[in-house]
């Protein structure tokens, strides 16, 4: 197995950002991942994530969003997998294949789906854990930040995590990540398993957390209702490739996303699962 590299030096000539758009603090350049050296996952994937600004990439189960998460986190070499193709540049260096937690120490934090939290220890013992990189004296500021956003996790704060709702341990999940004080942020799949009225108070705060503390996020979900209620942009996925992009409104718009990825007809009305189901098989995009 190749050994993880740590972060590159950086790079002149990094690719700019679009005219009056803000600037890039990620670019994915064309990446293709492979596991085990031989299962082709990823084909030529290529996405800009700007600064301050939330990105939504959308997808069936199986499309390969959490293996671009895990290409930009350092997270691919535990599963065998590494970035064989393309560059991820961040803040101007080439991480691609950079150890997890040199990518860490840079300040990109994601938060796996399936929350992995601690179940053995408390909630503010599993936030504390976020703190471990850290050596500086505002810990108890950036927890009461957390508790600030997550009022539920203080009345919390000395249960075992394993107690907790699955909306609580998200929140916790996220909170936890928040202690590191991400420049970028991943949340692969925040909704899993989340009643929706739980999936719309946490996409609530964390599109608070985005415009209060200029946090980037990339933002990886199946839900595109929710994820697009909150995004400013967003990238849908499909087989390993980006097939469409553009801006929310331009994504809401659109008359294929609006039927396959929303539920919607034309008319605007919501079509039958089984309608969707056999669009599904003849996506016109592809």
């Amino acid at each position: 197995m190749t050994q993880p590299a740590t972060l590159g030096t950086p790079l002149a000539g990094s690719p700019a950002a679009a005219p009056g758009a803000a600037e890039p603090l990620l670019t994915v350049n064309n990446i293709e991942v492979v596991y085990h050296d031989v299962i082709l996952v990823l084909k030529g994937v290529s996405l800009v994530v700007p600064k301050g600004q939330i990105v939504a990439l959308l997808g069936t189960n199986g499309a390969g969003k959490s293996t671009t998460l895990k290409a930009i986190s350092g997270l691919l070499s535990a599963e065998e997998g590494r970035v064989r193709q393309g560059s991820i540049i961040y803040q101007g260096r080439d991480i691609a294949n950079a150890d997890p937690a040199s990518v860490v120490q840079a300040g990109i934090v994601q938060v796996l789906e399936g929350r992995r939290i601690f179940k053995h220890l408390t909630v503010e013992e599993n936030l504390r854990v976020g703190t471990v990189t850290r050596r500086d004296g505002q810990i108890r500021q950036d927890m009461e930040m957390v508790y600030h956003y997550f009022p539920r996790l203080y009345e919390r704060r000395h249960q075992l995590a394993g107690y907790c709702s699955g909306g609580e341990q998200q929140m916790l999940a996220i909170g936890r990540a928040l202690m590191v004080r991400p420049q970028l942020l991943l949340l692969d799949e925040p909704s899993l398993g989340l009643a929706p009225m739980l999936v719309q108070e946490i996409f609530a705060i964390v599109r608070r957390i985005n415009a209060e503390r200029g946090t980037t996020i990339l933002l990886v979900e199946q839900n595109a209702r929710a994820a697009l209620n909150v995004a400013h942009y967003g990238y849908i996925m499909e087989n390993g490739r980006i097939v469409q992009e553009g801006s929310v409104a331009q994504l809401k718009n659109n008359p294929d996303v609006k039927e396959f990825y929303l539920g919607l007809t034309e008319s605007g009305t919501r079509k039958s699962y089984r309608d969707v189901k056999a669009y599904r098989r003849r996506k016109r995009y592809m």
